[in-house]
């Protein structure tokens, strides 16, 4: 279908492009060039770890991080409420999934809910900042997890430069995560990166990005002698092409928050207006990027009306997310059925994403507006 208003459209401009341009005319080093460690300090001194490695995707980044703390036959607490990759990054690290509710000001995991689910094989807890908001327990999660001797890992994968009292997301956790998909705060088309302040963590990570090869400071194609692989691993890296353009996203990332910012107040502003609707709003301290923006629709079947209603005037809406442990891999494996998370599959019914990106414009935003409220006068 031919939409009027896309879902998302990718911010770019000429510093982009040319930042691509200008490592494909280096004629060498595509794979492995100096721009990935350049990018990799961007990262890690806007969001102030002591460590930042880039991957190919933020799945690999959260399943070499798994796979670097040793959860096989462990347990590992995560949200159903999430992209199905965050689950998979569980399952591909060989340990069992153990889904808790959510809270419902920010759809973060409720640190209340996670220490029922807490046994002797848990190993690490999974937060997800979702939609660009800090998740409402992440103080309370890190305070719990030192305490009972667990990993928390921080899946900022939505939320790059969200903050909880002026301290980033993707340092709370032990570890944490970002992606660089296409509708992120910044974008490398796919691109993920792994964030901790774990000399040790980092550099078992960086063996699981290139095959178990004990990196040094040269790249393979630069090497003449042979060299040692030391574990097994994956084919992980990052490309300098991604990585270069990565360097110039960055530099406008702060531009790019305060884009998003604006328009969700725009919406915000327009949307309180109209009875049956709730927005999510910012918690006090709390700072969000707003990677997408999503309604809160009080009564289930007017949400599936209004999705199809915009649907029929050409406006793109989707559902984030659908609960993942009743997605049929899950459904088969583990026997999960609905009602086994009340609260999640309650949310998840009521919720809708609407068109969202830096520079939507004004006149778009007003069209989603007019025609919710239309919808909503009429119904």
């Amino acid at each position: 279908m031919k939409w009027k208003i896309p879902l998302f459209k990718i911010y770019s401009d000429e510093d982009d492009v040319e930042a691509v341009s200008n490592t494909i005319r280096k004629g060498m080093f595509w794979k492995d060039g100096e721009d990935i460690k350049k990018f990799e300090d961007s990262i890690k001194n806007y969001i102030g770890t002591k460590y930042a490695l880039a991957l190919n995707s933020g799945t690999s980044a959260l399943h070499s991080l798994l796979l670097a703390y040793d959860v096989e036959g462990k347990e590992v607490v995560v949200p159903s409420f999430t992209f199905v990759s965050t689950v998979n990054a569980v399952e591909l690290a060989n340990a069992k999934p153990v889904f808790a509710e959510i809270e419902n000001e920010t759809f973060g995991l409720d640190v209340e809910d996670v220490k029922k689910r807490i046994t002797d094989k848990t190993k690490a807890i999974i937060v997800v900042h979702y939609a660009g908001f800090p998740a409402r327990d992440t103080e309370k999660l890190r305070e719990f997890a030192d305490k009972h001797n667990l990993i928390l890992i921080e899946d900022a994968a939505e939320s790059m430069g969200a903050s909880i009292n002026k301290i980033k997301v993707g340092t709370f956790g032990h570890a944490a995560m970002l992606s660089f998909c296409e509708n992120k705060i910044i974008t490398t088309g796919e691109g993920g990166a792994i964030l901790t302040n774990d000399q040790d963590i980092y550099e078992r990570c960086k063996v699981l990005r290139s095959h178990g090869r004990s990196e040094l400071s040269d790249d393979y194609f630069a090497l003449i002698k042979n060299e040692d692989f030391t574990r097994v691993g994956y084919n992980y890296r990052m490309p300098t092409k991604i990585a270069s353009l990565g360097i110039a996203q960055i530099r406008k990332i702060d531009k790019l928050i305060n884009m998003r910012r604006e328009n969700a107040r725009l919406f915000s502003e327009r949307l309180t207006k109209i009875k049956g609707i709730k927005v999510i709003n910012e918690l006090d301290g709390h700072f969000s990027v707003r990677q997408i923006y999503t309604v809160f629709i009080e009564d289930e079947n007017m949400r599936n009306k209004l999705e199809s209603y915009l649907t029929e005037k050409g406006i793109m809406s989707k559902v984030y997310f659908t609960p993942v442990h009743l997605k049929t891999i899950y459904r088969n494996k583990y026997g999960f059925k609905e009602g086994d998370l009340p609260k999640t599959e309650r949310i998840s019914k009521h919720v809708l994403s609407l068109p969202f990106y830096p520079h939507i414009p004004r006149e778009d935003i007003g069209l989603i507006c007019d025609t919710i409220k239309e919808f909503f006068d009429n119904n």
